[in-house]
C-alpha cells in the first residue's frame, strides 16, 4: 500500500495553456512536504498510508500537559499568515424574545467587534433555508460524484451525534429514545437529516443525508450502544487524576493527611494514569469525528445544526484558548476550524436530563468517604460536573450553538437547535494580519434593537495551525483518505476509464481512471494565478476479498497564463492515473486537496477487477 513512482501515467487534462506547472508524487509521511518547483518534474515515495501515522504533526511545540500548566493558543509562536487577504465570517441568529427569527434587517443595523475593536462589515446576506428535498446528482455509468447540493440556495441541514465514548450505557438508551421520538413526531420531508455514531473505533455513518425521515428513524432502531472509554473511571478518580495533571479542586475544611491519603489511594491503585490514558484516547476520537464531520458539510450551503447527544466533552476547558496539550492541540485547532469553515453550529445535548453527583447515590463510587472527607468528596463532584457543563458551554458557544444539560426535554432541545439554521445573516470583515499574536480572539455583535437575542459563534482561534494550510497538509489527507464520510469542500468526480487486458507482474492489472475537479473549488494565489493541488487515491479490499491493495498521488502546482485563466473556470482539472490491482472488489477513496485553502473534496468509487 505504498506510493509508488507513476508519473508515466501521469497527465494533466486542462484545456487551457500554462505558463509553468510542475508534478511530484504526495505521500503521508510525519514532517515532510510535498512539492517540487519550478519547471521542474520530480517524483519522491515516502511510505505507506496507515492508521498508524494519522495524527498530525504537533505545530505548537506544547508538551503533553504537565502539572501546574495548562496550555492555551497564546503558548504558540508568532503567526506566518499564508494569505494576507482573510475574510471572517460570522453567521448571527437574531430572534426575538419569543425565540421567532427576525427577518429583514439591513447591514446597518450590525455592528461587529473583534477583541472590544469594532470592525468595517465587509460582507453582509441574510440567509434563509430552502427546505426543498437534497437530490442526489445524475452520473453516468463508471461515474461517481461527492456533490450533495446543485443549488447554491442554503439548505435546513441537521446531523445527530450519538456519543457513546463520552457517555454512560445506560444514558445511551435514553438517548436513543428521546431521539426517535423526536423524528417520529416533528420532522418534515423537506428537511435534510444525517445520523452517526462516534465510537471507541471512531466514526460510523448510520445514515447519511437524506430528506426521508423514515430512513432515518429506521436505521436510528438499528443502533446498539456500547460501553463508554470512561465507563469503569468513577468520578472521584476523574477528579484526581485532573488534580495530577495540574488542575485545581475545591477543597473543604479538613486535615490535610485525609485528602493526601486519599489521592496517594488512587495513585497505587493506578486508576489516574488508567483515566489519563482513556481521556487522551476519547479526546482524539471526538475531535476526528468532528472534523470529519465538518468536512463532509462543507459542501452543503447554508448553515448546519449538529445535534451532539453526550455526556460531556472529553477534556476541560478554563477559557475558550485553552488546548488539550501536545499532538492532540493541532488537531483540536484544525477541527474547530474547520467547523467554522463548514458553517457547523454545535449543540450539545446532556443526555444524563437532571443529575444527582451525591456519592450516596452513584453505585459507581470504589472509594466513599466518611465524616470530614465525604464534604470534600461532594465538592469535588459538584465541581467536576459544573466544570464539565462549563466546558460544553463554552465549545457550543465557541461553534456559535447552544449547550442543553440539567433537563429531561430532550426532543425540545433537538427542536430548538434546529430552528436556528432556518434563518440568519452572514456578517463578515477582513483579519487585521498585522497582529501576530496566537490566540483566541473574541467576537461580539451588537444589533441596533433592544427587544432581541442574538447568537453568534463566541470567537476564533488564530493560531499557526489555523492560518497556514500547509501544516496540517498530510494529515488532512490521511484523515480524508480513511474517514466514513466524503468530504465536499471540493467538488470531485471520478471516470473508470477500464483495465488493460494485459496482466502486469503478480497477476495485477493495470486499471485507469480519471479525477475532475472545476475550476470554481480551486484557488488561484497572486498575481501568477498561482494553484497548488493533491490527487490521492487508495484502494481498500472488500472483506470478501483476498485481492492486493494500491494507492497513488501526486502534487499538481503551477502557474496560470491571464488568457487561461476563463478557461480554467470553466473546465477545471482533469487529473489521470491508474492503479495495479490484482483481481478482486475495491472500494477506492480519492482525496483532492486544495494546498492554499486547505479545503479538502473527496468520492469513493467502488470497483470490481476481474
Amino acid at each position: 500500500m505504498m506510493l509508488r513512482r507513476k508519473i508515466r501515467f501521469h497527465s494533466l487534462l486542462l484545456a487551457l495553456f500554462f505558463a509553468s506547472f510542475s508534478v511530484s508524487a504526495w505521500a503521508q509521511k510525519p514532517g515532510g512536504g510535498g512539492s517540487s518547483s519550478g519547471r521542474s518534474t520530480s517524483t519522491v515515495n515516502r511510505g505507506p498510508i496507515t492508521g498508524a501515522n494519522l495524527a498530525p504533526n504537533p505545530v505548537s511545540g506544547l508538551a503533553l500537559s504537565s502539572p501546574g500548566h495548562i496550555p492555551h493558543a497564546e503558548d504558540e509562536a508568532k503567526i506566518e499568515f499564508r494569505s494576507q487577504t482573510i475574510l471572517v465570517q460570522v453567521p448571527a441568529v437574531v430572534t426575538d424574545k419569543s425565540g421567532k427569527h427576525i427577518r429583514g434587517l439591513t447591514k446597518e443595523n450590525f455592528q461587529i467587534f473583534e477583541n472590544g475593536k469594532e470592525q468595517k462589515v465587509a460582507l453582509f446576506e441574510e440567509w434563509i433555508a430552502n427546505a426543498a428535498p437534497i437530490i442526489a446528482p445524475q452520473t453516468a455509468p463508471a461515474q461517481f460524484r461527492n456533490v450533495v447540493v446543485n443549488s447554491d440556495n442554503p439548505r435546513l441541514v441537521t446531523v445527530v451525534a450519538l456519543d457513546t465514548i463520552n457517555t454512560p450505557f445506560l444514558d445511551q438508551a435514553y438517548a436513543r429514545k428521546e431521539i426517535v421520538q423526536y423524528f417520529a413526531n416533528n420532522l418534515n420531508a423537506g428537511q435534510a437529516l444525517g445520523m452517526v455514531l462516534i465510537g471507541s473505533h471512531g466514526l460510523k455513518v448510520v445514515q447519511g443525508l437524506t430528506s426521508d425521515p423514515t430512513a432515518l428513524l429506521a436505521a436510528l432502531k438499528k443502533v446498539s450502544g456500547e460501553i463508554p472509554l470512561m465507563q469503569n473511571v468513577d468520578a472521584d478518580t476523574q477528579i484526581a487524576a485532573v488534580n495530577a495533571g495540574g488542575g485545581t479542586i475545591p477543597s473543604s475544611p479538613q486535615s490535610g493527611s485525609e485528602s493526601v491519603e486519599a489521592l496517594q489511594s488512587f495513585i497505587r491503585n493506578g486508576d489516574v494514569e488508567y483515566s489519563t490514558f482513556k481521556q487522551e484516547n476519547a479526546i482524539e476520537i471526538t475531535l476526528r469525528a468532528f472534523l470529519n464531520i465538518a468536512w463532509s458539510l462543507s459542501g452543503v450551503p447554508g448553515r448546519k445544526s449538529l445535534i451532539w447527544a453526550t455526556s460531556g466533552f472529553p477534556f476541560l476547558m478554563d477559557s475558550p484558548s485553552a488546548l488539550p496539550g501536545g499532538r492532540l492541540s493541532a488537531l483540536y485547532e484544525r477541527a474547530l476550524a474547520a467547523l467554522s469553515d463548514a458553517n457547523v453550529a454545535v449543540y450539545p445535548v446532556d443526555v444524563r436530563g437532571l443529575v444527582n453527583y451525591a456519592p450516596s447515590v452513584d453505585a459507581s463510587t470504589k472509594h466513599p468517604q466518611s465524616g470530614p472527607a465525604s464534604m470534600t468528596q461532594f465538592n469535588g463532584r459538584a465541581w467536576l460536573f459544573n466544570s464539565n457543563t462549563d466546558t460544553l458551554k463554552d465549545f457550543a458557544e465557541m461553534t456559535g450553538g447552544q449547550a442543553f444539560y440539567n433537563n429531561n426535554n430532550v426532543s425540545g432541545e433537538i427542536q430548538r437547535a434546529t430552528d436556528d439554521s432556518s434563518s440568519y445573516y452572514m456578517l463578515g470583515y477582513y483579519l487585521d494580519t498585522k497582529n501576530d499574536k496566537s490566540g483566541w480572539r473574541q467576537l461580539k455583535v451588537k444589533v441596533a434593537r433592544d427587544d432581541v437575542d442574538i447568537r453568534i459563534r463566541r470567537g476564533f482561534m488564530v493560531t499557526n495551525t489555523t492560518m497556514n494550510p500547509e501544516l496540517t497538509r498530510e494529515a488532512d489527507v490521511a484523515y480524508a483518505l480513511n474517514s466514513p464520510f466524503e468530504s465536499t469542500g471540493i467538488p470531485v468526480m471520478v471516470e473508470w476509464k477500464g483495465s488493460s487486458p494485459a496482466k502486469l507482474k503478480d497477476d495485477k492489472k493495470e486499471v485507469a481512471f480519471v479525477v475532475h475537479v472545476p475550476g470554481s473549488g480551486l484557488t488561484l494565489e497572486g498575481m501568477r494565478n498561482q494553484f497548488d493541488v493533491d490527487f490521492v487515491a487508495l484502494a481498500n479490499r472488500s472483506a470478501s476479498s483476498s485481492a492486493g491493495s494500491d494507492a497513488v498521488g501526486q502534487t499538481v502546482k503551477g502557474n496560470l497564463t491571464p488568457e487561461s485563466v476563463e478557461r480554467f473556470k470553466v473546465h477545471g482539472i482533469g487529473y489521470s492515473n491508474a492503479l495495479e490491482l490484482t483481481p478482486g472488489t475495491y472500494a477506492v477513496r480519492f482525496v483532492v486537496r486544495d494546498n492554499f485553502s486547505g479545503r479538502i473534496g473527496s468520492v469513493t468509487a467502488p470497483l470490481t477487477v476481474n
